[in-house]
């Protein structure tokens, strides 16, 4: 199936491959309820670019998502919503812009986030580090070199499982949070970048549904799971 690409224009505070600053971060954005209320694909689509925040105590980690998956409720075989609302996965089912964490092959954490309460969420896949990286890099286990390059970067976020580690995010700690409000600790915000050009491909890692263009990525950027999506 050839790749869909959806088009946005581009207006951002500085390159996609820049770091921020403290104070850029502080004075983002936070994503409404509002922003969530809607269809899983729209939120994905739209959440590219956008900042995942998360504060340590008095340290703030950020990054850039730049691919992330729709899952869209009991429309979608491959979607922990599909068979209806369990214990686990209520919080697909709740109020929108609701963390909602899950434990997979033993050893991975996945971060989604709800949308419209009827069973629809998104999964984030990868995201670029922007602020805190030193931080994020030690609770990968990771020991970056003096001047990384983005080999060694887009080892700390690449993927869901890397980007829970790399935010200390578990089930536990942050199943149900609202990721639209700054006092939960995680937070989704917008500091002005939007990316040049979104590509639409299949999704991947599931086994169901699999022929669905849900997977939604920055193009050419290097910090995506996988290989580079043009």
């Amino acid at each position: 199936m050839p790749r869909r690409i959806f088009p946005i224009s581009e207006s951002n505070t500085g390159s996609a491959f820049n770091q921020l600053t403290s104070a850029d971060v502080r004075r983002t954005a936070i994503l409404p309820r509002e922003f969530f209320n809607r269809d899983a694909v729209t939120v994905a689509r739209e959440l590219l670019g956008k900042l995942l925040i998360r504060r340590e105590g008095r340290q703030l980690l950020a990054g850039r998502i730049v691919e992330d998956e729709a899952y869209l409720g009991r429309d979608d075989p491959a979607a922990h919503a599909y068979a209806g609302r369990t214990p686990r996965n209520f919080v697909l089912f709740g109020p929108p812009g609701h963390a909602y964490v899950y434990f997979i092959y033993g050893n991975h954490y996945c971060l989604n986030v709800s949308c419209l309460g009827q069973g629809e969420g998104v999964l984030f896949r990868a995201m670029q580090p922007v602020f805190g990286i030193e931080a994020m890099a030690r609770a990968r286990g990771l020991d970056l070199p003096p001047l990384p390059g983005i080999a060694q970067l887009r080892m700390i976020a690449s993927g869901p499982g890397r980007m829970s580690q790399a935010l200390r995010i578990t089930r536990e700690r942050d199943n149900n949070k609202d990721l639209a409000s700054s006092a939960s600790g995680l937070w989704l915000a917008d500091d002005g970048f939007r990316p040049g050009q979104i590509l639409a491909t299949r999704r991947i890692g599931i086994s169901k549904a699999v022929e669905r263009p849900l997977r939604f990525a920055v193009a050419g950027n290097p910090y995506v799971s996988g290989k580079r999506i043009q």
